[in-house]
């Protein structure tokens, strides 16, 4: 785990040095938007597909189709000292592999944030945060689509903090809170038996309390190419505290044209209390049970929108 998370600070603080790079000096010298009352609002709307089409093809293959969405809104208010910031983050993916395979989820999340705060120095605020996170559709152990290991609010993760904000140019902002609840969510009853994502057997909801920390990254990095990455570390202060959670999402927009761009997202999680099955011995069937570290890298060309 400490190696873990070693290699987590080193390339989050990669990612923080590449943001920040000679373009932060032009931005430092420009008028903040921060000083204007109101509501700031914007977001990225993006469409990718993906199509295989094989006639006769001799070294063999599979005709496929792939469609994957992601939505990225904000809406931020200011009045006098008090700011209100809200994120929402929506994604999904499937894809069908031959004529007669079915539809098969890649990526599906639903992620939103609320801080409410209040400017205590130039940098600094008093904030309380609202986080959560769930999925809109059932998730399988594919290729066997009868296995459920997922579904709506199963599971959801909840989390109340009030700490400190810290934001530097618009572009670094880090989230302290030294008192904070997590909720975890399996709505599912079949999951919640078998102990799924943490919580007791039989039990729907797990409760924990700690201190969360959030770092979060938005630049252009280039003309044409902009980066948006964010780190969510928790620590249990009832139950191994030294087994902190990771939530780290990384969002890469490389724009061709007003409207074609490239997606890259990544997502990495660690949590103590997921326990993942892992086959060994290639008998498919999972003989060595534990936490382990997940990822997913999605990468997609389509149709992107920006609006601010």
């Amino acid at each position: 785990m400490k190696r873990i998370l070693l290699i987590l600070v080193f390339g989050f603080s990669c990612s923080v040095s590449f943001a920040q790079s000679t373009e932060l000096e032009k931005e430092i010298k420009k008028v903040s938007t921060d000083s204007i009352n109101g509501w700031k609002r914007g977001g990225i709307v993006t469409l990718n597909l993906s199509q295989t089409s094989l006639t006769n093809w001799a070294a063999g293959g599979l005709n496929s189709f792939s469609l994957n969405g992601l939505i990225h809104l904000y809406a931020s208010y200011k009045k006098g000292a008090w700011i209100w910031e809200n994120f929402l983050d929506v994604g999904y993916g499937s894809i069908r592999q031959g004529k007669k395979s079915n539809w098969w989820k890649t990526d599906d999340k639903i992620a939103f944030t609320s801080k409410y705060g209040r400017k205590a120095t130039e940098k600094w605020n008093y904030a309380g945060l609202l986080d959560f996170k769930t999925q809109m559709s059932d998730g399988y152990d594919y290729p066997n689509d009868s296995n459920k290991i997922s579904a709506l609010l199963s599971p959801g993760y909840f989390h109340g903090a009030f700490g400190l904000d810290f934001k530097h140019s618009n572009v670094f902002a880090a989230y302290l809170a030294p008192l904070t609840t997590k909720i975890t969510i399996v709505n599912n009853q079949p999951l919640a038996d078998i102990g799924a994502f943490g919580v007791d057997k039989g039990e729907n909801v797990r409760v924990e309390f700690g201190s969360y920390v959030r770092l979060a990254v938005k630049k252009h990095i280039m003309k044409n190419i902009e980066l948006h990455s964010k780190l969510d570390l928790f620590s249990n202060f009832l139950d191994r505290p030294q087994n902190i959670d990771v939530n780290w999402e990384t969002l890469i927009s490389m724009k061709v044209n007003r409207f074609v761009s490239a997606t890259i997202t990544t997502h990495l999680m660690y949590d103590d209390d997921v326990l993942i099955g892992v086959d060994t011995n290639d008998d498919g069937i999972a003989d060595l049970t534990g936490p382990r570290l997940q990822f997913k890298e999605v990468l997609g060309v389509g149709f992107t929108y920006k609006f601010q």
